[in-house]
């Protein structure tokens, strides 16, 4: 009886360290949208969670579906899975495992947004 561990919360383990972007991620994705922004052409942003998937969200206009989503998968099948870039209808235009990668190889100014 000397050694009795009390383990409180212990689903948080098994469910491993990323839900969310980290910081490198986020940063990438911030100053692609800095840039678009600049250009005129992206609005507004939010995130959406889920436990399969994180997603930045870009708007042209508030009220509307998001035009672009940026999603990180939590739990890939396979190793290219692991970043999509999603359109308005949830077709996915590109993947890759690498976000730098994925971001440049996009050319965001043929994506045109169709009202």
């Amino acid at each position: 009886m000397k050694h009795i561990k009390l383990v409180v919360n212990n689903d948080k383990i098994k469910r491993g360290k990323e839900e969310f972007f980290i910081k490198k991620e986020l940063q990438c994705i911030l100053n692609l949208y800095a840039k678009m922004v600049s250009n005129g052409s992206w609005k507004d942003y939010a995130f959406s969670t889920g436990s399969r998937e994180v997603s930045f969200d870009v708007y042209q206009r508030a009220s509307e579906k998001p035009v672009i989503r940026i999603t990180k998968n939590l739990k890939p099948k396979y190793s290219n899975e692991k970043f999509f870039i999603k359109d308005r209808n949830g077709n996915v235009l590109n993947k890759s495992e690498n976000l730098n990668y994925l971001i440049s190889k996009t050319s965001w100014n043929k994506l045109r947004l169709v009202k």
